[in-house]
């Protein structure tokens, strides 16, 4: 149950921003901290394509919740080390880098507490395989 809540949770954060980017992809400059333009307005446009297809694809459903739950926590560590690395390699750095930082690093946390719960109750047989 508390896995589907964080996975659901997690998908809405994901579709939300997708669809932000795909419609207003110039908000990317407050992760970046700068404007953004040309080929780069476009490129924000595909990353919020598939923001919103990672955030369908990995809705809670009543059947195969473990792969979803293993793909949400392969990108929030992966957009973790990704964000962390922006902000501590660059000096340009939006509003709301920390923030999304944050919550990708929050998120990660909880994924994988979750994977050691399905874990530490049997539920290996599913696997996270």
């Amino acid at each position: 149950m508390i896995s589907k809540v964080l996975l659901a949770v997690a998908a809405t954060f994901e579709t939300v921003t997708g669809i932000a980017l795909i419609f207003a992809p110039n908000i990317a400059r407050l992760l970046l901290g700068t404007d953004i333009s040309g080929a780069a307005l476009v490129i924000a446009r595909m990353a919020g394509v598939g923001l919103l297809l990672l955030g369908v694809a990995c809705w809670p459903r009543v059947e195969g919740t473990i792969p979803r739950l293993r793909a949400m926590l392969i990108y929030n560590l992966f957009a973790t080390a990704c964000l962390g690395y922006l902000r501590f390699s660059s000096q340009s750095v939006g509003k709301l880098l920390l923030p999304a930082l944050a919550v990708h690093a929050v998120l990660a946390i909880l994924f994988i507490g979750a994977w050691f719960k399905d874990h530490s109750t049997g539920a290996s047989k599913r696997s996270w395989r």
